[in-house]
């Protein structure tokens, strides 16, 4: 259990290498999805195109969906999009960018499904077998197909134990033809997305630094303030549940006469430790020790969170001048001044 705990909270003290690692999970949890995926494609012309670009762009989008599902940020994004501006403003650039990243990583698993499709060509010829321009592969003593028979006879071109037009075109040939488009579809795919994401990744931050800069630090904020306000109600409910019981078991106590008192040794420091204990859990409630004032707690938290100023004294120097900065000096002085003692050091000698 403690090698659990300590594994959890390593993943949430690094949780963009975590994120980056389900993306990676995922990434692969498409690619075997699959290899093991059972490809049964229908044959019949008004069917193929459907089931092949079906295969081919719902799962994508499922495994988008899945990674907003798994990423934490999607709470804070929406908490954050539709929360009170109260005391502090809300920076349409931050939300961009967290939801930029959010979608970055939810887009690499739907990636990898499509490019591994298309180098594979199952779905591309099932989609494309009836519709591509085989002419050239067709038997010229067979030229003289209506439209809608040689439609049929292509359609089944996917299937081997369907397909009974051998005579009249090539299976292997046009199987092969129709894969090699995909697999080209498949390659260009690929070079698109990774020239996009080296335009995201590395030219965007070198036309707007300082904007980038600051918009990844206000997302950094706003992910661990939550995380500390999440962390700071949990200890105060710990505390105030224990603070709690303790009260209810001293005042049940004084109710039951115990009929035999046995003696207890206590050891050394005892009653210290359950001091400091006590204090300890006096100081995690933080003053607030009503159902009711709690609530309100939360509430002020959500409806108006505090703004984000914290030095209220230098505040103050920068109103008053000069002139507040020189008393201040001077009574820094007036009260840092310590008085010299002196102090006697007698010697002994032991002859």
């Amino acid at each position: 259990m403690d090698k659990f705990r300590i594994m959890v909270q390593f993943l949430q003290a690094n949780q963009e290498s975590f994120m980056n690692g389900i993306c990676g999970i995922m990434a692969l949890a498409s690619a075997q999805m699959y290899s093991s995926f059972e490809f049964t494609c229908p044959c019949l012309p008004d069917y193929n195109y459907a089931y092949g670009i079906g295969i081919l762009i719902v799962p994508p989008i499922w495994f988008f969906l899945l990674g907003y599902v798994l990423n934490n940020n999607i709470s804070v994004l929406t908490e954050e999009w539709k929360r009170p501006v109260g005391k502090r403003r809300k920076d349409p650039a931050v939300l961009r960018y967290m939801f930029s990243s959010m979608t970055q990583r939810a887009l690499i698993a739907p990636a990898v499904w499509v490019a591994v499709t298309l180098m594979d060509g199952k779905s591309f010829l099932c989609a494309f077998s009836a519709t591509t321009d085989l002419s050239q592969f067709i038997n010229e003593t067979y030229q003289s197909l209506s439209k809608k028979e040689l439609l049929k006879l292509q359609a089944r071109i996917p299937c081997q134990d369907v397909f009974d037009g051998h005579e009249v075109i090539s299976m292997e040939a046009s199987t092969r033809y129709i894969r090699c488009l995909s697999q080209a579809c498949g390659w260009t795919f690929l070079m698109v997305i990774t020239i996009a994401a080296f335009l995201i990744r590395a030219i965007r931050p070198c036309f707007t630094q300082a904007a980038f800069l600051k918009t990844k630090y206000w997302s950094h904020y706003i992910d661990t303030e939550r995380k500390l306000f999440d962390e700071t109600c949990k200890e105060h409910a710990k505390s105030f549940a224990k603070v709690c019981i303790q009260q209810y078991f001293e005042s049940i106590s004084g109710e039951i006469v115990p009929q035999f008192q046995l003696p207890t040794k206590k050891k050394k420091g005892g009653k210290d430790d359950d001091r400091e204990k006590e204090k300890s859990d006096e100081e995690k409630l933080l003053g607030v020790r009503k159902e009711e004032d709690m609530n309100k707690v939360l509430w002020n938290w959500h409806t108006c969170k505090p703004a984000l100023f914290l030095n209220k004294h230098a505040e103050d120097m920068n109103m008053n001048g000069h002139a507040h900065l020189d008393t201040l000096s001077f009574s820094d002085e007036r009260y840092t001044h310590t008085p010299v003692k002196n102090t006697a050091v007698a010697y002994y000698s032991k002859v």
